[in-house]
């Protein structure tokens, strides 16, 4: 495992600030906003269809705190990009929006740096303010839209209107309290991990924060390599795995097989209370990936010896399935769904940080043998 101290050089103007947003391209934009405020426990946010004016496109957008996610269907038959996408990859995400400050800047040496722009820096205004964006190539079929909204005092972005009506059930169910996203993850196909890695540091100024490879993290069965891409605030985390050769398929193979490509893998919420969290996400009847009770005997044994302390009880940590990762400064606590569809793609991390900035390299090991079960029940191993 790497931890990387050279930020390299700070960028001249145009900073990252944060994840904004998370946009999916969705058979159904409607149930999949369901999905996600029944399940986990976000609310409807904001609303743009034919109701408002927008006669090609939906979008539901969901909210839990700072973190909001954008579900977009089309209306008509033959939209071309959007079926395209989900005959391609089924539902899943298609843009990672950044909130920036100084949007040209950023989009200036972008350019000339050789990215490829979708968009070039674009307006859009209501009576609440404008906004300015504009979109990049990324990964497979992946974009970042950066957006500058300094001067918008409105509810999420020009055109969105409040939720038509509000989900009665959605006021039965216990409150969850995620909190902002963390990080988020990109599978790439073999040997394509470090020339993503080399287009963040090249194209957005993106340093290495973390990484490991294969010798730290496998299995009997499989591995996988990851480097952590972020800006020089740490304020946008954007791992970026690839699969390791293995005995048998690895889960980034997996994925990369079922979504076409790379693409992202999944989604980190990190919360301040990960055991009311997942209390409450299970009693709402969101499944996670199960732990055998080796692993928490295991952890017993190694804690032991070790100057961390967990504060949380270790029995209930263990009756929720949650994982622990530690060094000599901290721990984290996480926890992995099951997918979020029927293809085996995207699914999400629940996270705690307690003074530990690592990515859980300690429970890969775990995680991928969970994964592997999965696996095995899906024929796919």
């Amino acid at each position: 495992m790497t931890t990387y101290t050279d930020k390299g050089p700070k960028p001249d103007g145009g900073k990252f600030l944060s994840f904004d947003h998370i946009t999916f391209y969705v058979g159904n934009a409607k149930q999949a906003a369901s999905f996600y405020t029944t399940r986990f426990g976000f609310e409807d946010y904001a609303y743009q269809g034919l109701e408002t004016g927008s006669r090609q496109l939906v979008k539901h957008a969901v909210r839990q705190d700072r973190i909001v996610f954008v579900f977009v269907s089309a209306y008509e038959p033959g939209h071309r990009e959007l079926g395209d996408h989900l005959v391609r990859h089924g539902d899943g995400v298609k843009d990672v929006a950044f909130e920036v400050e100084d949007l040209d800047v950023i989009v200036r040496r972008a350019k000339e740096r050789g990215a490829k722009v979708v968009r070039d820096v674009w307006e859009e205004s209501d009576e609440h303010g404008t906004v300015r964006f504009a979109t990049v190539q990324t990964y497979g079929d992946t974009l970042h839209t950066f957006v500058e909204r300094h001067r918008y005092r409105g509810l999420f972005l020009p055109g969105f209107k409040p939720p038509l009506h509000k989900d009665v059930l959605l006021r039965m169910l216990p409150t969850v309290g995620l909190n902002f996203i963390d990080h988020v993850v990109g599978n790439q196909p073999d040997l394509q991990m470090e020339s993503v890695a080399a287009w963040y540091e090249k194209m957005l100024m993106f340093h290495r924060f973390w990484s490991v490879d294969d010798s730290q993290i496998h299995t009997e069965y499989s591995a996988l390599r990851s480097i952590v891409m972020t800006n020089y605030e740490e304020t946008i985390k954007m791992p970026i795995n690839e699969p390791a050769k293995g005995k048998k398929k690895s889960q980034i193979a997996e994925y990369v097989e079922y979504y076409g490509g790379a693409g992202v893998q999944h989604i980190a919420l990190n919360t301040s209370d990960i055991i009311g969290a997942i209390r409450n996400l299970r009693a709402r009847g969101q499944q996670f990936l199960s732990i055998p009770d080796t692993y928490y005997d295991q952890l017993r044994q190694r804690l032991k010896s070790s100057s961390v302390k967990i504060k949380e009880d270790l029995a209930v940590l263990q009756e929720l399935k949650i994982l622990i990762d530690y060094d000599e400064n901290g721990y984290l606590l996480q926890i992995f769904s099951k997918n979020m569809q029927d293809r085996p793609t995207l699914f999400i991390e629940v996270i705690q940080r307690h003074n530990h900035n690592g990515f859980g390299a300690g429970n890969f090991k775990a995680l991928f043998e969970a994964i592997e079960a999965e696996q095995e029940k899906r024929g796919n191993l």
